[in-house]
């Protein structure tokens, strides 16, 4: 770790790295003025053999994508970044933005070059409006200094890039919504195939990429795939980003290669738990993916060592709490966050996220039975891969993995008739506000549930 030398946060402790002259001091646009001097063709062999994935989640190789864009359907070919950075937890993309987004700004000329695409979307996220502001003069900075535009670079190569805002839908983080989104319409799933590769923006051939992953590019370009398949482990390559937040004595982004452990990242970077108490839980990539446990703190950081351990690399986002939480609490607030982010259009999350928050009610205020911990499992596996896109699969993750972990404390919740970690007085204000729903004695009318 002490010979790591940062990357993607190189630039972070710059005077002034959101400014064009500063960015081309340091060596910014090198990487675009090389690539336009060689065939599209190479560009994209040396991003496949540099072994980058996806960093908004999938972790699906950056270069493979690319060269699934058929490039004679006679149809323009799009490239989409995706900024609609939503996950909860998630923070490492607008920080990007932010302190250097000429990087991402290279990144997505590469790869529109690579794609030989003339058109560029940059969907923002509605609620980042400091961040698309940077960005959109980063944009137009680009344009003047001839980075962007008609020649890019003087190679004769024309593009042309749009900021799009979105307006705050966590669905939209999911590629074909925010396809949907960007052409006017709701944003909601499309049933697949075709994939957007294949029949995206505007049914033409579209490359969807997240701002980390595009910010890799000029890199990998300048320096060549070994030196950046170097870094990291053999199937998880390059840095990464982690968004560490939660019970930390010091939350934040911090740059590490692939496979760092979740130790390392969270005694090591963001200085241990919060006063010093015994960590009880933590994500490894935002509250979609399955929670993990202080048995687990030595897990790589990379996509096969957290999957073997039984979870998701996901974003990279670790939220850590701590023995202070309760696990019952954390994924009621969790679930609630998801039923209400369902865009409606399957039945199983629309109507089995609501569903289970009804069931987390009644635990939480002194109501549950010990049948309602089965009925969460049961609810969840009717959920679980039976949607159109993973909101669903992420709105079980924390339910099913706080079970199979803090089972105990669901079932005090029973017998202690509430939460053990409030105080008699809280129990007792929470019961009284507590829905008690369909099928449990003394339930209240169910036309008064669905008001």
């Amino acid at each position: 770790m002490a010979e790591f030398e940062p990357v993607l946060t190189a630039r972070w402790g710059m005077d002034a790295p959101v400014w064009i002259d500063e960015y081309e001091r340091t060596g910014g646009y090198n990487a675009l003025r090389k690539a336009v001097t060689m065939d599209p063709d190479e560009v994209i062999e040396e991003v496949k053999a540099s072994g980058l994935r996806g960093r908004g989640g999938a972790g699906f190789p950056t270069g493979s994508k690319w060269d699934f864009v058929p490039k004679d359907t006679g149809k323009p070919i799009y490239l989409v970044v995706n900024f609609d950075e939503s996950e909860p937890g998630t923070f490492n993309n607008r920080e990007l933005v932010e302190r250097d987004p000429h990087q991402l700004v290279e990144g997505i000329a590469i790869a529109s070059f690579a794609l030989r695409c003339h058109q560029a979307f940059v969907y923002v996220r509605g609620e980042f409006l400091y961040p698309g502001q940077v960005l959109e003069r980063a944009v137009r900075e680009a344009y003047e200094k001839g980075y962007l535009g008609d020649s890019v670079a003087g190679s004769g190569f024309d593009l042309e890039v749009v900021l799009h805002r979105g307006a705050g839908a966590y669905i939209c983080g999911e590629e074909t919504a925010l396809l949907e989104s960007l052409e006017g319409r709701r944003g909601q799933p499309r049933l697949r195939p075709p994939f957007p590769v294949v029949a995206g923006l505007y049914q033409s051939p579209t490359a969807i990429n997240n701002v980390e992953t595009l910010s890799n590019v000029p890199h990998i370009v300048e320096h060549g795939h070994e030196w950046f398949a170097a870094i990291g482990t053999d199937k998880s390559t390059g840095p990464k980003v982690f968004s560490v937040s939660g019970k930390v004595e010091q939350p934040g982004n911090y740059e590490a290669p692939l496979g760092t452990t979740a130790r390392t990242l969270i005694e090591g970077h963001a200085g241990g738990v919060l006063d010093g108490k015994a960590l009880k839980a933590w994500t490894p990539g935002g509250s979609s993916t399955p929670l993990l446990t202080a048995e687990h703190l030595d897990t790589g950081m990379d996509f096969e060592s957290v999957q073997a351990a039984g979870s998701l690399l996901g974003t990279g986002a670790v939220i850590v709490m701590d023995e202070r939480d309760c696990m019952v609490e954390a994924a009621l607030r969790l679930t609630q966050f998801y039923a209400h982010e369902s865009c409606g259009k399957c039945t199983p999350c629309r109507e089995g996220t609501w569903w289970m928050t009804r069931v987390y009610q009644r635990l939480e205020g002194g109501l549950g039975r010990m049948e309602d911990i089965d009925l969460l499992v049961d609810t969840g596996d009717n959920i679980l891969f039976k949607a159109f896109c993973a909101l669903a699969d992420g709105a079980v993750s924390p339910v099913t993995s706080s079970i199979k972990y803090f089972r105990d404390e669901y079932e005090a919740h029973v017998t202690e008739k509430g939460c053990p970690f409030k105080t008699r007085a809280q129990r007792e204000e929470l019961a009284a506000v507590t829905p008690r729903g369909a099928g449990v004695e003394g339930s209240i009318p169910l036309s008064e549930v669905l008001t």
